[in-house]
Protein backbone atom coordinates (compact mmCIF):
# COMPACT_ATOMS: atom_id res chain seq x y z
CA UNK A 1 0.00 0.00 0.00
CA UNK A 2 1.26 3.63 -1.26
CA UNK A 3 1.62 6.11 1.33
CA UNK A 4 3.00 9.86 1.37
CA UNK A 5 4.36 11.71 4.22
CA UNK A 6 1.89 13.92 5.91
CA UNK A 7 3.46 17.30 6.70
CA UNK A 8 2.69 18.65 10.76
CA UNK A 9 0.60 21.07 9.91
CA UNK A 10 -1.99 18.04 8.15
CA UNK A 11 -1.47 16.07 11.50
CA UNK A 12 -2.27 18.48 13.49
CA UNK A 13 -5.43 19.36 11.72
CA UNK A 14 -6.53 15.77 11.03
CA UNK A 15 -5.86 14.94 15.22
CA UNK A 16 -8.94 17.84 15.63
CA UNK A 17 -11.01 15.80 13.28
CA UNK A 18 -10.84 12.57 14.37
CA UNK A 19 -11.32 13.78 18.07
CA UNK A 20 -14.69 15.42 16.81
CA UNK A 21 -15.34 11.61 15.07
CA UNK A 22 -14.68 12.75 11.43
CA UNK A 23 -11.97 11.77 8.12
CA UNK A 24 -9.71 13.59 6.35
CA UNK A 25 -7.62 13.74 3.39
CA UNK A 26 -5.74 15.55 1.46
CA UNK A 27 -7.38 15.73 -2.04
CA UNK A 28 -6.73 17.46 -5.36
CA UNK A 29 -3.46 19.35 -7.28
CA UNK A 30 -1.02 18.93 -3.56
CA UNK A 31 -1.19 15.62 -3.69
CA UNK A 32 -0.90 15.12 -7.42
CA UNK A 33 2.09 17.33 -7.11
CA UNK A 34 3.43 15.03 -4.13
CA UNK A 35 3.39 12.15 -6.24
CA UNK A 36 5.02 13.41 -9.52
CA UNK A 37 7.91 14.38 -6.59
CA UNK A 38 6.69 18.25 -6.97
CA UNK A 39 7.19 20.88 -4.00
CA UNK A 40 3.08 21.09 -2.97
CA UNK A 41 2.27 24.46 -1.94
CA UNK A 42 -2.33 25.13 -1.90
CA UNK A 43 -3.56 22.40 -0.04
CA UNK A 44 -7.22 21.30 -0.20
CA UNK A 45 -8.49 18.83 2.01
CA UNK A 46 -12.17 16.59 2.27
CA UNK A 47 -14.08 15.22 4.78
CA UNK A 48 -17.33 13.96 5.80
CA UNK A 49 -17.69 16.72 8.21
CA UNK A 50 -20.69 18.97 6.96
CA UNK A 51 -19.36 22.78 6.57
CA UNK A 52 -21.17 23.56 9.99
CA UNK A 53 -19.17 20.59 11.62
CA UNK A 54 -15.78 22.22 10.33
CA UNK A 55 -17.03 25.61 11.47
CA UNK A 56 -17.47 24.49 15.03
CA UNK A 57 -14.37 22.64 15.72
CA UNK A 58 -11.55 25.22 13.87
CA UNK A 59 -11.68 28.51 15.58
CA UNK A 60 -11.16 30.55 11.83
CA UNK A 61 -13.22 29.45 9.56
CA UNK A 62 -14.30 31.35 5.97
CA UNK A 63 -17.59 30.12 4.44
CA UNK A 64 -15.88 31.02 0.94
CA UNK A 65 -18.02 28.13 -0.65
CA UNK A 66 -19.99 26.99 1.53
CA UNK A 67 -22.90 26.88 -1.17
CA UNK A 68 -21.05 23.80 -2.75
CA UNK A 69 -19.22 22.34 0.79
CA UNK A 70 -16.35 24.52 1.04
CA UNK A 71 -15.27 26.34 3.43
CA UNK A 72 -12.14 27.97 4.33
CA UNK A 73 -9.69 27.10 7.61
CA UNK A 74 -7.08 29.48 8.62
CA UNK A 75 -4.84 26.58 10.60
CA UNK A 76 -0.89 27.17 11.34
CA UNK A 77 -0.12 29.87 9.12
CA UNK A 78 -1.93 28.42 6.24
CA UNK A 79 -5.35 28.92 4.44
CA UNK A 80 -6.55 25.17 3.88
CA UNK A 81 -9.53 24.73 1.51
CA UNK A 82 -11.97 22.03 2.86
CA UNK A 83 -14.43 20.17 1.05
CA UNK A 84 -17.13 18.05 2.53
CA UNK A 85 -17.66 14.31 0.71
CA UNK A 86 -19.83 14.96 -2.06
CA UNK A 87 -22.25 13.65 -5.01
CA UNK A 88 -23.17 16.02 -7.80
CA UNK A 89 -26.15 15.79 -9.90
CA UNK A 90 -27.16 17.40 -13.41
CA UNK A 91 -25.40 20.84 -14.36
CA UNK A 92 -28.06 22.32 -16.22
CA UNK A 93 -25.53 25.73 -16.71
CA UNK A 94 -23.16 23.57 -17.80
CA UNK A 95 -20.54 24.99 -14.67
CA UNK A 96 -22.43 24.21 -11.25
CA UNK A 97 -24.41 20.93 -10.27
CA UNK A 98 -28.29 21.28 -9.90
CA UNK A 99 -27.92 19.75 -6.48
CA UNK A 100 -25.25 19.11 -4.30
CA UNK A 101 -25.81 16.29 -2.01
CA UNK A 102 -23.31 15.11 0.63
CA UNK A 103 -21.18 11.59 0.07
CA UNK A 104 -20.57 9.20 2.84
CA UNK A 105 -17.48 8.02 1.86
CA UNK A 106 -13.81 9.65 -0.29
CA UNK A 107 -14.28 7.00 -3.11
CA UNK A 108 -17.69 8.20 -3.76
CA UNK A 109 -16.57 12.02 -3.86
CA UNK A 110 -13.88 10.92 -5.77
CA UNK A 111 -15.85 9.68 -8.72
CA UNK A 112 -17.12 13.03 -9.26
CA UNK A 113 -13.86 14.82 -9.92
CA UNK A 114 -12.73 15.35 -13.57
CA UNK A 115 -9.46 13.36 -14.29
CA UNK A 116 -7.76 10.36 -13.11
CA UNK A 117 -4.71 12.16 -11.63
CA UNK A 118 -6.93 14.40 -9.70
CA UNK A 119 -9.21 11.53 -8.42
CA UNK A 120 -6.94 10.59 -5.59
CA UNK A 121 -6.60 10.94 -2.00
CA UNK A 122 -4.12 10.62 0.74
CA UNK A 123 -5.25 9.80 4.40
CA UNK A 124 -4.19 12.77 6.80
CA UNK A 125 -3.70 10.10 9.40
CA UNK A 126 -1.50 7.60 8.05
CA UNK A 127 -0.88 9.31 4.21
CA UNK A 128 -2.49 6.08 2.91
CA UNK A 129 -3.54 7.14 -0.88
CA UNK A 130 -7.08 6.14 -1.83
CA UNK A 131 -6.82 5.47 -5.82
CA UNK A 132 -9.86 4.12 -7.09
CA UNK A 133 -9.11 5.60 -11.05
CA UNK A 134 -5.64 4.49 -11.07
CA UNK A 135 -4.64 7.97 -11.18
CA UNK A 136 -0.63 7.39 -9.92
CA UNK A 137 -0.63 5.19 -13.31
CA UNK A 138 -1.74 7.97 -15.19
CA UNK A 139 0.23 10.52 -13.82
CA UNK A 140 3.17 7.66 -14.06
CA UNK A 141 2.70 7.70 -18.20
CA UNK A 142 2.03 11.01 -18.59
CA UNK A 143 -1.66 10.72 -19.68
CA UNK A 144 -4.63 12.96 -18.73
CA UNK A 145 -7.88 10.57 -18.84
CA UNK A 146 -11.39 11.56 -17.49
CA UNK A 147 -12.70 9.77 -14.59
CA UNK A 148 -15.10 7.47 -16.55
CA UNK A 149 -16.63 8.47 -19.58
CA UNK A 150 -14.79 11.40 -21.30
CA UNK A 151 -18.58 13.05 -22.71
CA UNK A 152 -20.25 12.38 -19.81
CA UNK A 153 -17.57 14.44 -17.83
CA UNK A 154 -16.82 17.41 -20.55
CA UNK A 155 -20.96 18.17 -20.45
CA UNK A 156 -21.33 18.34 -17.13
CA UNK A 157 -18.56 21.25 -17.72
CA UNK A 158 -17.59 23.09 -20.68
CA UNK A 159 -14.13 24.38 -18.86
CA UNK A 160 -13.37 20.50 -18.28
CA UNK A 161 -11.91 20.33 -22.26
CA UNK A 162 -9.84 23.34 -21.77
CA UNK A 163 -8.73 22.60 -18.16
CA UNK A 164 -7.18 19.45 -19.67
CA UNK A 165 -5.27 21.39 -22.42
CA UNK A 166 -3.60 23.35 -19.50
CA UNK A 167 -3.09 20.61 -17.49
CA UNK A 168 -1.35 19.31 -20.86
CA UNK A 169 0.71 22.75 -21.53
CA UNK A 170 1.66 22.92 -17.62
CA UNK A 171 2.51 18.92 -16.64
CA UNK A 172 3.77 18.54 -20.64
CA UNK A 173 1.26 15.34 -20.44
CA UNK A 174 -0.81 14.05 -23.64
CA UNK A 175 -4.40 13.66 -23.45
CA UNK A 176 -5.57 9.97 -24.00
CA UNK A 177 -6.92 9.41 -26.82
CA UNK A 178 -10.46 8.81 -26.09
CA UNK A 179 -10.47 11.76 -24.10
CA UNK A 180 -9.40 14.12 -26.57
CA UNK A 181 -11.16 12.82 -28.93
CA UNK A 182 -14.09 13.80 -27.18
CA UNK A 183 -13.04 17.47 -27.50
CA UNK A 184 -14.01 17.70 -31.09
CA UNK A 185 -17.10 16.18 -30.91
CA UNK A 186 -20.12 19.12 -32.01
CA UNK A 187 -21.71 18.64 -28.48
CA UNK A 188 -19.02 18.88 -26.20
CA UNK A 189 -17.46 22.03 -28.56
CA UNK A 190 -21.28 24.36 -28.26
CA UNK A 191 -20.69 23.39 -23.95
CA UNK A 192 -17.29 24.89 -23.87
CA UNK A 193 -18.41 27.74 -25.98
CA UNK A 194 -21.49 28.50 -23.54
CA UNK A 195 -19.00 29.03 -20.87
CA UNK A 196 -18.08 32.35 -19.72
CA UNK A 197 -14.62 34.74 -20.97
CA UNK A 198 -13.53 34.98 -17.73
CA UNK A 199 -13.29 31.34 -16.86
CA UNK A 200 -11.91 31.06 -19.89
CA UNK A 201 -9.37 33.46 -19.81
CA UNK A 202 -8.09 32.22 -15.99
CA UNK A 203 -7.15 28.82 -17.74
CA UNK A 204 -6.10 30.93 -21.12
CA UNK A 205 -3.22 32.47 -18.32
CA UNK A 206 -2.39 29.51 -16.58
CA UNK A 207 -1.62 27.99 -19.90
CA UNK A 208 0.48 31.24 -20.90
CA UNK A 209 2.70 30.52 -17.70
CA UNK A 210 3.56 27.19 -17.96
CA UNK A 211 7.05 26.23 -19.36
CA UNK A 212 6.31 25.85 -22.95
CA UNK A 213 2.84 27.58 -23.26
CA UNK A 214 3.16 27.14 -27.18
CA UNK A 215 1.77 23.28 -25.85
CA UNK A 216 -1.26 24.56 -24.71
CA UNK A 217 -1.51 27.26 -27.86
CA UNK A 218 -1.11 24.62 -30.56
CA UNK A 219 -3.65 22.19 -29.08
CA UNK A 220 -6.44 24.91 -28.47
CA UNK A 221 -5.83 26.12 -32.39
CA UNK A 222 -6.38 22.53 -33.15
CA UNK A 223 -9.41 21.63 -31.57
CA UNK A 224 -11.83 24.85 -32.92
CA UNK A 225 -11.09 26.30 -28.97
CA UNK A 226 -9.02 29.22 -30.21
CA UNK A 227 -10.86 30.48 -33.09
CA UNK A 228 -13.85 30.60 -30.21
CA UNK A 229 -12.22 33.39 -28.04
CA UNK A 230 -9.49 34.87 -29.86
CA UNK A 231 -10.14 33.99 -34.07
CA UNK A 232 -7.54 36.82 -34.45
CA UNK A 233 -4.35 34.51 -33.83
CA UNK A 234 -5.42 32.35 -36.61
CA UNK A 235 -5.48 35.01 -38.97
CA UNK A 236 -1.73 34.27 -38.98
CA UNK A 237 -1.89 30.98 -39.57
CA UNK A 238 -0.23 30.07 -43.37
CA UNK A 239 1.14 33.94 -43.40
CA UNK A 240 4.49 33.22 -44.60
CA UNK A 241 7.24 36.07 -43.61
CA UNK A 242 10.39 34.43 -45.20
CA UNK A 243 11.60 36.25 -47.96
CA UNK A 244 15.05 36.44 -49.49
CA UNK A 245 16.38 38.11 -46.46
CA UNK A 246 15.51 34.97 -44.30
CA UNK A 247 14.52 36.91 -40.79
CA UNK A 248 11.80 34.22 -40.28
CA UNK A 249 11.49 30.58 -40.41
CA UNK A 250 7.88 30.29 -39.10
CA UNK A 251 4.73 31.83 -40.20
CA UNK A 252 3.23 34.70 -38.12
CA UNK A 253 0.76 32.27 -35.69
CA UNK A 254 4.11 29.99 -35.14
CA UNK A 255 6.25 33.02 -34.59
CA UNK A 256 4.14 34.20 -32.04
CA UNK A 257 3.40 31.27 -29.90
CA UNK A 258 7.33 30.51 -30.04
CA UNK A 259 8.27 34.03 -29.13
CA UNK A 260 5.52 33.37 -26.31
CA UNK A 261 7.60 30.31 -25.14
CA UNK A 262 10.55 32.61 -25.35
CA UNK A 263 9.21 35.12 -22.54
CA UNK A 264 9.98 34.85 -18.85
CA UNK A 265 7.73 32.35 -17.06
CA UNK A 266 6.98 35.02 -14.04
CA UNK A 267 5.87 37.61 -16.61
CA UNK A 268 2.29 37.29 -17.72
CA UNK A 269 2.44 40.61 -19.60
CA UNK A 270 5.49 39.80 -21.23
CA UNK A 271 4.01 36.40 -22.73
CA UNK A 272 0.59 38.90 -23.81
CA UNK A 273 2.46 40.68 -25.19
CA UNK A 274 4.88 37.91 -26.89
CA UNK A 275 1.59 36.18 -28.22
CA UNK A 276 -0.34 39.15 -29.93
CA UNK A 277 3.03 41.51 -30.80
CA UNK A 278 2.55 40.56 -34.61
CA UNK A 279 -1.25 39.57 -34.78
CA UNK A 280 -1.94 42.61 -36.96
CA UNK A 281 1.11 41.60 -39.13
CA UNK A 282 -1.84 39.17 -41.81
CA UNK A 283 -4.02 42.53 -42.40
CA UNK A 284 -0.86 45.13 -43.48
CA UNK A 285 0.99 42.51 -45.52
CA UNK A 286 2.53 43.72 -48.49
CA UNK A 287 4.73 41.77 -51.41
CA UNK A 288 7.16 43.44 -53.22
CA UNK A 289 6.48 43.74 -57.24
CA UNK A 290 9.16 40.95 -57.98
CA UNK A 291 8.17 38.75 -54.72
CA UNK A 292 11.65 39.42 -53.21
CA UNK A 293 10.59 41.08 -49.93
CA UNK A 294 7.37 40.86 -47.68
CA UNK A 295 7.13 44.05 -45.41
CA UNK A 296 4.45 44.30 -42.44
CA UNK A 297 4.54 48.06 -42.18
CA UNK A 298 2.68 49.65 -38.90
CA UNK A 299 2.01 46.12 -37.67
CA UNK A 300 2.38 47.50 -34.30
CA UNK A 301 0.16 50.59 -34.49
CA UNK A 302 -2.25 48.43 -35.85
CA UNK A 303 -1.20 45.86 -33.21
CA UNK A 304 -2.14 47.76 -30.81
CA UNK A 305 -5.65 48.23 -31.17
CA UNK A 306 -6.15 44.96 -31.98
CA UNK A 307 -4.50 43.60 -28.86
CA UNK A 308 -6.85 45.96 -26.99
CA UNK A 309 -9.78 44.90 -28.52
CA UNK A 310 -8.80 41.04 -27.80
CA UNK A 311 -7.74 41.66 -23.90
CA UNK A 312 -10.60 43.65 -23.51
CA UNK A 313 -13.23 41.28 -24.47
CA UNK A 314 -11.26 38.54 -22.39
CA UNK A 315 -12.29 40.95 -19.45
CA UNK A 316 -8.51 41.48 -18.78
CA UNK A 317 -8.06 44.37 -15.95
CA UNK A 318 -7.91 47.94 -17.70
CA UNK A 319 -3.88 47.97 -16.33
CA UNK A 320 -3.53 45.00 -18.80
CA UNK A 321 -5.01 46.11 -21.17
CA UNK A 322 -3.10 49.46 -21.27
CA UNK A 323 0.67 47.56 -20.84
CA UNK A 324 0.59 45.08 -22.99
CA UNK A 325 -1.06 47.37 -25.90
CA UNK A 326 1.44 49.29 -25.05
CA UNK A 327 4.50 47.03 -25.12
CA UNK A 328 3.24 45.63 -28.97
CA UNK A 329 3.07 49.12 -29.91
CA UNK A 330 6.56 49.97 -28.83
CA UNK A 331 8.42 46.64 -30.00
CA UNK A 332 9.81 47.55 -33.11
CA UNK A 333 11.50 50.59 -31.93
CA UNK A 334 15.36 50.55 -33.25
CA UNK A 335 18.42 51.52 -31.14
CA UNK A 336 22.11 52.71 -32.79
CA UNK A 337 25.00 53.90 -30.70
CA UNK A 338 24.43 57.19 -32.79
CA UNK A 339 21.42 58.13 -30.41
CA UNK A 340 22.29 61.22 -28.57
CA UNK A 341 21.51 62.00 -25.07
CA UNK A 342 18.22 63.51 -25.67
CA UNK A 343 17.59 60.35 -27.79
CA UNK A 344 17.53 58.46 -25.10
CA UNK A 345 15.99 60.42 -22.77
CA UNK A 346 12.80 60.76 -25.45
CA UNK A 347 12.57 57.17 -25.70
CA UNK A 348 12.49 56.68 -22.27
CA UNK A 349 9.54 59.71 -21.90
CA UNK A 350 7.60 57.52 -24.68
CA UNK A 351 8.35 54.05 -23.52
CA UNK A 352 8.40 54.94 -19.36
CA UNK A 353 10.88 53.89 -17.46
CA UNK A 354 8.48 51.37 -15.90
CA UNK A 355 8.21 49.59 -19.16
CA UNK A 356 11.56 49.36 -20.22
CA UNK A 357 12.91 45.94 -18.59
CA UNK A 358 9.61 44.27 -20.19
CA UNK A 359 10.23 46.00 -23.65
CA UNK A 360 13.34 45.09 -23.93
CA UNK A 361 12.22 40.93 -22.59
CA UNK A 362 9.96 41.44 -25.51
CA UNK A 363 12.50 42.29 -28.10
CA UNK A 364 14.42 39.21 -26.83
CA UNK A 365 11.41 37.18 -26.89
CA UNK A 366 10.61 38.09 -30.59
CA UNK A 367 14.44 37.13 -31.71
CA UNK A 368 13.93 33.73 -29.93
CA UNK A 369 10.64 33.15 -32.39
CA UNK A 370 12.44 33.80 -35.39
CA UNK A 371 14.25 30.91 -36.15
CA UNK A 372 13.91 27.06 -35.59
CA UNK A 373 16.62 26.21 -32.82
CA UNK A 374 15.41 22.71 -31.91
CA UNK A 375 18.79 20.68 -32.85
CA UNK A 376 17.38 17.39 -34.72
CA UNK A 377 19.45 15.03 -32.49
CA UNK A 378 18.92 16.56 -29.00
CA UNK A 379 15.63 17.49 -26.98
CA UNK A 380 13.96 20.64 -27.92
CA UNK A 381 15.45 23.92 -25.74
CA UNK A 382 13.69 24.93 -22.74
CA UNK A 383 12.14 28.49 -23.87
CA UNK A 384 12.05 31.05 -20.85
CA UNK A 385 15.45 28.79 -19.12
CA UNK A 386 17.73 28.74 -22.39
CA UNK A 387 16.16 31.65 -23.90
CA UNK A 388 19.50 33.78 -23.33
CA UNK A 389 21.58 30.70 -24.74
CA UNK A 390 21.34 31.73 -28.28
CA UNK A 391 23.68 34.81 -26.97
CA UNK A 392 26.42 33.29 -25.12
CA UNK A 393 29.08 32.29 -27.17
CA UNK A 394 29.73 29.44 -24.87
CA UNK A 395 26.69 27.62 -25.71
CA UNK A 396 26.67 23.84 -27.42
CA UNK A 397 26.47 24.45 -31.33
CA UNK A 398 23.66 22.28 -31.58
CA UNK A 399 21.61 24.83 -29.92
CA UNK A 400 22.68 28.03 -31.87
CA UNK A 401 21.45 29.06 -34.54
CA UNK A 402 23.92 29.68 -37.80
CA UNK A 403 26.85 32.28 -37.70
CA UNK A 404 25.45 34.55 -39.36
CA UNK A 405 22.72 34.64 -37.27
CA UNK A 406 24.59 34.00 -34.15
CA UNK A 407 26.60 37.38 -34.85
CA UNK A 408 23.33 39.66 -35.98
CA UNK A 409 21.55 38.15 -32.72
CA UNK A 410 24.48 39.09 -30.43
CA UNK A 411 24.83 42.43 -31.79
CA UNK A 412 21.18 43.03 -31.19
CA UNK A 413 21.97 42.00 -27.44
CA UNK A 414 24.25 43.89 -27.22
CA UNK A 415 22.77 47.41 -28.59
CA UNK A 416 20.38 46.63 -25.79
CA UNK A 417 22.88 46.20 -22.74
CA UNK A 418 24.25 49.51 -24.49
CA UNK A 419 21.11 51.24 -24.07
CA UNK A 420 20.33 49.88 -21.04
CA UNK A 421 23.69 51.40 -19.61
CA UNK A 422 22.81 54.72 -21.32
CA UNK A 423 19.15 54.93 -19.59
CA UNK A 424 20.12 54.13 -16.15
CA UNK A 425 22.97 56.84 -16.48
CA UNK A 426 20.18 59.48 -17.95
CA UNK A 427 17.86 58.65 -15.02
CA UNK A 428 20.87 58.69 -12.64
CA UNK A 429 21.24 61.97 -13.45
CA UNK A 430 17.89 63.18 -12.42
CA UNK A 431 16.86 64.20 -15.96
CA UNK A 432 13.21 65.48 -16.38
CA UNK A 433 11.74 62.56 -18.14
CA UNK A 434 8.15 63.98 -17.37
CA UNK A 435 6.63 67.43 -16.98
CA UNK A 436 6.05 66.29 -13.18
CA UNK A 437 10.27 66.23 -13.33
CA UNK A 438 10.71 69.66 -13.86
CA UNK A 439 11.46 71.90 -11.20
CA UNK A 440 8.51 74.25 -11.87
CA UNK A 441 4.78 73.55 -12.39
CA UNK A 442 2.25 75.50 -13.80
CA UNK A 443 1.34 77.76 -10.53
CA UNK A 444 4.53 79.62 -11.28
CA UNK A 445 3.96 80.12 -14.51
CA UNK A 446 0.96 81.38 -13.53
CA UNK A 447 2.76 84.07 -11.41
CA UNK A 448 4.57 85.18 -13.95
CA UNK A 449 2.17 86.15 -15.93
CA UNK A 450 1.24 83.55 -18.43
CA UNK A 451 -2.31 83.45 -19.33
CA UNK A 452 -4.01 80.28 -17.96
CA UNK A 453 -5.55 77.60 -19.62
CA UNK A 454 -3.86 76.09 -22.87
CA UNK A 455 -0.63 78.35 -22.91
CA UNK A 456 0.10 76.75 -19.38
CA UNK A 457 0.18 73.32 -21.06
CA UNK A 458 2.24 74.34 -24.05
CA UNK A 459 4.54 76.25 -21.78
CA UNK A 460 5.13 73.02 -19.60
CA UNK A 461 5.71 71.08 -23.09
CA UNK A 462 7.75 73.05 -24.69
CA UNK A 463 10.19 74.26 -21.38
CA UNK A 464 10.22 70.20 -21.56
CA UNK A 465 12.25 69.52 -24.61
CA UNK A 466 14.53 72.24 -24.12
CA UNK A 467 15.13 70.27 -20.40
CA UNK A 468 15.53 67.14 -22.59
CA UNK A 469 18.16 68.67 -24.85
CA UNK A 470 19.84 70.06 -21.88
CA UNK A 471 19.39 68.78 -18.89
CA UNK A 472 21.29 71.28 -16.69
CA UNK A 473 18.46 73.63 -17.70
CA UNK A 474 16.11 72.01 -15.02
CA UNK A 475 16.55 74.66 -12.42
CA UNK A 476 13.86 76.75 -11.41
CA UNK A 477 16.04 80.10 -11.89
CA UNK A 478 16.86 78.65 -15.57
CA UNK A 479 13.25 77.39 -16.20
CA UNK A 480 11.12 80.78 -15.36
CA UNK A 481 13.72 82.74 -17.44
CA UNK A 482 12.93 80.68 -20.15
CA UNK A 483 9.44 80.63 -19.77
CA UNK A 484 9.80 84.57 -19.83
CA UNK A 485 8.99 84.02 -23.76
CA UNK A 486 5.44 82.78 -23.37
CA UNK A 487 4.20 85.84 -21.72
CA UNK A 488 1.76 88.17 -23.72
Amino acid sequence: MEKISISPELKKMNSIFEAAGFEAYLVGGALRDTIMGKEAHDWDVATNATPKDVMRIFHRVIPTGIKHGTVTVHFMKKQIEVTTFRTETEYSDGRHPDKVEFASSIEEDLSRRDFTMNAMAASLCDGRIVDPFCGRDDIRAKTIRTVGNAHERFMEDGLRPIRAIRFASQLEFSIEKRTFSDIFEEETLKKIASISTERFRDEFCKILLSRRPSLGLKLLEETGILKMFIPELLEGRNCIQSDSRGFHDFDVLDHNFRACDGAPCDKLNVRLAALFHDVAKPRVKTVSQDCDEIHFYNHEVAGEKMSQEILRRLKFSNDTVRNVSHLVREHMFFYESAWSDAAVRRFVRRVGAENIDDLFDLRLTDIYGMKDRASKDSAEIQPCDKRDEIFDENSPCDKLPSKTETCDKTDEKLNLQELRARIEKALSQNSALGIKDLAINGNDLLAIGISPGKKIGIALKELLELVTDAPEMNTREKLLEAAKSFVI
